[in-house]
């Protein structure tokens, strides 16, 4: 953008008064004095100084979902070497995932700079929709289903899960497919909820948080939250973030 543009979207001054600043010599680029005003300048590539001090306009979060495939671990980094969904999406600018999907899980992976409205949606206060597709050893059982709708308790922990949504949409010899939707985020809850009832999972994808999943991502592929999917992450959170945009890759 032109640098009187910068300038002014950065706070320092109106786009008028801008040019006054650069004209007098008092901006500097990469270091250097500017003095023409059809100076363009790039944010995040060049440095502008206005009387020594580094200004920049403030900067638009930004909010991506990843169709996460099987084999990837949901950190920065990994000690052991595996690849990281981090590897998969710009780094540039440095976003972080929203919560954690094990390696052996696929599906929505929220990931953004935004910490405060990461943290509103990973809190249980806000109830936030994780809905999830299964696949089980086993024939389950109705009574089976219902313990799990009611909560059940998990190993290593000191109180039951929350109530869920579970629909059964297929049993087959020795599996069942399930449709479920919770609103807590315990470390691989899913499975360890199959576990208490003795129907270990073979496959689990992330269907969607909230209102955002990723129909039409190819596995391994992520795009910009539309302004419509982040109005509503904003709208269950309770306003959610006082940043704003419409989310950027």
């Amino acid at each position: 953008m032109r640098l009187n543009r910068y300038l002014a979207a950065s706070g320092v001054a109106s786009r008028r008064a801008a040019e006054a600043l650069i004209t007098e010599g008092r901006v500097r680029v990469n270091g250097s004095v500017v003095r023409e005003l059809a100076t363009f300048v790039e944010e995040g590539r060049d440095r502008v100084e206005v009387d020594g001090q580094a200004v920049r306009p403030p900067r638009t979060p930004t909010y991506l979902v990843l169709h996460k495939p099987l084999g990837f671990v949901t950190t920065a980094k990994d000690p052991e070497g595996r690849p990281t969904v981090l590897t998969l999406v710009p780094a540039v600018p440095r976003v972080f995932p929203v919560g954690r999907l094990d390696m052996d899980t696929s599906g929505t992976l929220l990931l953004t700079d935004d910490g405060d409205l990461s943290h509103r949606i990973q809190h249980p206060r806000y109830r936030i929709d994780k809905e999830y597709e299964t696949t089980v050893e086993g024939v389950m059982t109705e009574e089976e289903v219902q313990v799990l709708r009611d909560g059940v308790m998990i190993e290593g922990e000191r109180r039951p899960t929350g109530r869920a949504a579970v629909e059964v949409l297929e049993r087959r010899p020795n599996r069942t497919r399930l449709r479920l939707v919770i609103h807590e985020g315990r470390n691989r809850q899913v499975r360890r909820m199959m576990e208490a009832v003795r129907h270990p999972v073979v496959r689990l994808h992330r269907v969607r948080v909230g209102p955002v999943g990723v129909e039409g991502i190819d596995a391994g592929g992520f795009r910009a939250l539309t302004p419509a999917e982040l109005t509503a992450l904003r709208r269950a959170v309770g306003g959610g973030s006082s940043k704003r945009g419409s989310g950027r890759h």
